[in-house]
């Protein structure tokens, strides 16, 4: 593929010019799949790596946003994908769907069954700890070792991850922007009207959610200072406030409470009783726990009836947009203001891995058809063809920009072209800030924000960034309960926050031993004991 880089440079120029001249009556799925054909026809001839043919299955997620008359296997995007593929190394590519929300669980049933695809993923390091050590993962050492020259070029810094006792059971996703796991967000308008500043400790923010509270300060029904859903499977909506009550004292404690662990180190009950005080007063939403799928909370914040939220970072956009154009205003702005005990932040950011992609032990004569198509897309510059479709244009800071929701759809591409790109994320401009807030500017489908904000929000999203150590290491106690004791810490968590105040105390301490009695300390000890045998 390297030789034929030149080629492709000029045949991407030339399919943008064909589509800028918006040739007779072609569409855009006609031109882009004319331009691709070219492409992969020019590449194909100078690489000349067309071998024996072979048929790959590969798992797609299903967010349920296909364009009509399309479906998440087969549309504009994926039939690039496939000609890509046949025309490049004589691969037939066929995708197998797998809904989004329980992606996870069907992948367990699939593999359990046999029925799973040549390629599939997870972000879940237990889930593939758990293929790798029961032999249900093909090895992919030589396969890698052949085919990966564009994998160890471009992603290779993420691979450790997917490597138990020397051999590669996963190829590891690259992240782009690197970004935090959660981000808070402040209504800037009812701070304006309350006369009080963007708060920057926790005392500050309780003190502006009982003002919310007291004053109402949007003059709207049911008023909810601090909106929080109870989806049972992410601990988005209170473990940034959690953490600030620990005290990480070395890298050690750093990897024996990473993460989703965090909620049961010390220093945590006092967080959960804070947090216990405020549900109490009213501050945060009365029955947020019965909200399993964010129902509630969506409609409280879209509403403009929230006053302070926790999320997945840049996913309360959606909201946002929708209320500001509602208010004809600024409304939400992000906000640090979980301080530590010496009043710096730590604000826990994504690991550079992302997800790992495996081979199923049932599909490993084709292991060396899965690594040529997960190399062809470690390739930054095919990379940022499946994320931004092929007919993308960029902007004057070089940053690609991404065809408008009305566009993906009336060409026939899915909603989150950026599903299919399993391996790089990790392009040029995701290393700039001005090219990061440029995108994030030019990518909204309305005009909800202006270019300061994005600036302000990479500024404070980033105050503290830290990381927790990685290791690609998962003990036997870890695999065989981990996933049970992370669900049962977020109904630990719900619980103790929403039950009343004499409560608390007997109810926490009937509530952990019920996690130890399902596995937390032996997780806990091995883990500690892991890091002293690596130190």
């Amino acid at each position: 593929m390297r030789k034929a880089r030149g080629l492709k440079i000029c045949m991407a120029v030339f399919a943008a010019a064909v589509l800028a001249t918006g040739c007779g009556s072609n569409t855009g799925k006609d031109a882009a799949k004319a331009a691709g054909a070219a492409e992969t026809k020019a590449g194909a001839t100078a690489a000349g790596e067309n071998g024996e043919e072979v048929t790959i299955k590969v798992m797609v997620w299903d967010r349920g946003d296909a364009a009509p008359g399309t479906t998440v296997e087969n549309n504009t995007q994926t039939e690039w994908i496939k000609q890509q593929m046949k025309e490049t190394y004589n691969i037939n590519v066929e995708y197998v769907s797998v809904p989004r929300s329980s992606s996870d669980d069907k992948l367990n049933i699939m593999m359990s069954g046999g029925s799973a695809p040549d390629i599939v993923f997870t972000y879940n390091q237990s889930i593939y700890y758990n293929f790798a050590q029961n032999g249900g993962l093909a090895d992919l050492s030589q396969a890698y070792e052949t085919y990966g020259s564009d994998i160890k070029k471009f992603v290779s810094d993420a691979q450790n991850m997917g490597q138990i006792d020397g051999k590669q059971f996963a190829i590891m996703k690259q992240r782009g922007v690197e970004a935090p796991r959660h981000t808070a967000y402040i209504r800037q308008d009812w701070l304006d009207k309350l006369g009080m500043e963007i708060p920057k400790t926790k005392e500050e923010l309780t003190a502006y959610l009982q003002a919310v509270k007291d004053k109402n300060p949007g003059g709207v029904d049911n008023v909810v200072p601090w909106a929080m859903s109870g989806r049972n499977d992410t601990e988005k909506g209170y473990l940034n406030f959690l953490g600030s009550y620990v005290n990480l004292e070395s890298d050690k404690d750093a990897y024996v409470y990473s993460e989703s662990y965090m909620t049961v180190a010390p220093g945590t009950v006092t967080g959960l009783k804070k947090l216990n005080e405020l549900y109490n007063k009213g501050l945060i939403a009365k029955d947020f726990a019965t909200d399993t799928a964010e129902d509630i909370y969506k409609a409280q914040v879209t509403a403009g009836n929230a006053g302070f939220f926790l999320d997945d970072t840049e996913r309360p956009w959606d909201y946002i947009t929708i209320l500001n154009q509602s208010t004809g205003g600024r409304t939400f702005v992000p906000v640090q203001c979980f301080e530590l005990a010496d009043g710096s932040y730590r604000t826990p950011f994504e690991p550079r891995y992302g997800m790992f992609v495996m081979v199923p032990k049932s599909s490993e004569k084709k292991v060396d058809a899965c690594m040529k198509y997960l190399n062809w897309q470690a390739d930054p510059e095919v990379a940022e063809n499946i994320v931004y479709t092929i007919e993308h244009k960029r902007d004057e800071n070089g940053v690609p920009i991404k065809l408008s929701s009305e566009e993906l759809s009336s060409k026939g591409y899915p909603g989150t072209c950026d599903d299919l790109n399993i391996v790089n994320l990790a392009m040029e401009w995701t290393k700039s800030k001005d090219a990061i807030v440029s995108k994030w500017a030019n990518d909204q489908s309305v005009d909800w924000e202006t270019p300061d904000w994005f600036s302000n929000y990479y500024d404070v999203r980033s105050e503290g960034k830290f990381r927790y150590p990685v290791y690609s290491n998962i003990s036997q106690a870890e695999a065989d309960y981990g996933q049970n004791v992370v669900n049962m810490m977020i109904e630990y968590v719900y619980k103790l926050i929403s039950c009343s105040p004499d409560q608390f105390d007997s109810m926490q301490q009937t509530e952990y031993n019920n996690l130890v009695n399902a596995g937390l300390q032996k997780i806990l000890d091995a883990r500690a004991e892991y890091y002293d045998s690596i130190k």
